[in-house]
């Protein structure tokens, strides 16, 4: 299978695809990712347009966010295959994934990878286009593992926790909410969808907390999420990136003692011993396995 981009994804941020003050505004936001959305965010009278804005933005516009991805409509809808066909052939130099909406068996990843495949041929193009996959349907979520595996585009699934709550009919106040829940409502969902990823060697992301004026709870969620394993998670508002990006982002205290575990494990090792002390912590080849990853992370952000 092709080796995918180590991409960092610790927030992205969602930008409607039909509002140019908000593409305008997002050229200056230093995210990991950012996508336009052609989705949720467009009225079905608006998707022309809006695809014709977004395929002028990434020709015409330079962006600080380290990854540009589009969200297309759902493999059902008549807007899809324009939504690839369209910006990959007018606008492939930026775009770097595409992110699919409603992924809900094999399938559906199958037929997006397909047309890449053709249009990548077709247009000669080197450069290739990634596929993420939105969990956001009880159907998605039962088929996770097969479709994290099912196609070498795909870079990240992610949790779409709004679409996710209205197919199994929790009725919530709003997307993300827990409503009173005693515990952590997305946890099963959360930790399937980890699962999977780290099983097939791709990234688990988290969905959006639709409340951007309350950043305590949306660092909280954030947090979750990152005890799970999952890489980052996605922003409605730029006020939510810092509270996101900081809850993903190791702390240099924990780079430098995880440096200095690895440095003393190896030392031990020469000398033929096996799990060591490292300041009062039990160091053997299981705890370091979660330093790696760790410091692969502080690698991948340059820390």
């Amino acid at each position: 299978m092709t080796a995918q981009p180590n991409r960092p994804r610790r927030c992205t941020l969602a930008v409607p695809g039909s509002s140019q003050k908000m593409i305008t505004k997002a050229t200056a936001l230093s995210v990991d990712q950012l996508f336009f959305d052609l989705e949720d965010a467009v009225a079905p009278e608006a998707k022309a347009a809006a695809r014709a804005q977004v395929i002028h933005a990434l020709n015409n516009q330079r962006f600080l966010a380290h990854t540009l991805s589009l969200r297309i409509n759902d493999v059902t809808t008549p807007w899809c295959h324009d939504d690839i066909i369209e910006v990959v052939t007018h606008a492939h130099a930026q775009l770097d994934t595409i992110i699919l909406t409603k992924a809900t068996s094999v399938s559906d990843v199958r037929f997006v990878h397909l047309l890449l495949d053709q249009l990548e041929q077709k247009l000669g193009l080197t450069k290739r286009i990634g596929i993420e996959c939105l969990i956001e349907e009880v159907q998605g979520l039962l088929q996770a593992e097969a479709i994290a595996g099912c196609s070498d585009r795909i870079e990240t699934l992610i949790f779409g926790v709004g679409d996710y709550a209205a197919s199994q009919q929790m009725q919530l106040q709003s997307v993300g909410s827990t409503d009173g829940y005693p515990g952590d409502l997305w946890h099963y969902p959360r930790f399937k969808i980890a699962m999977a990823c780290r099983a097939n060697g791709i990234e688990p992301i988290d969905g959006p907390y639709a409340d951007f004026s309350d950043l305590d709870t949306t660092a909280v969620e954030a947090q979750r999420a990152q005890l799970l394993g999952m890489g980052g998670k996605w922003a409605i508002h730029p006020n939510q990136i810092t509270a996101i990006e900081q809850t993903f982002t190791p702390s240099a205290e924990r780079i430098a003692q995880a440096r200095k575990q690895k440095a003393a494990y190896q030392a031990a090792q020469q000398e033929g011993r096996g799990a060591i002390s490292v300041d009062g912590v039990m160091v053997d080849a299981a705890s370091i396995r979660i330093i790696q990853s760790l410091l692969d992370r502080a690698d991948v952000l340059g820390l």
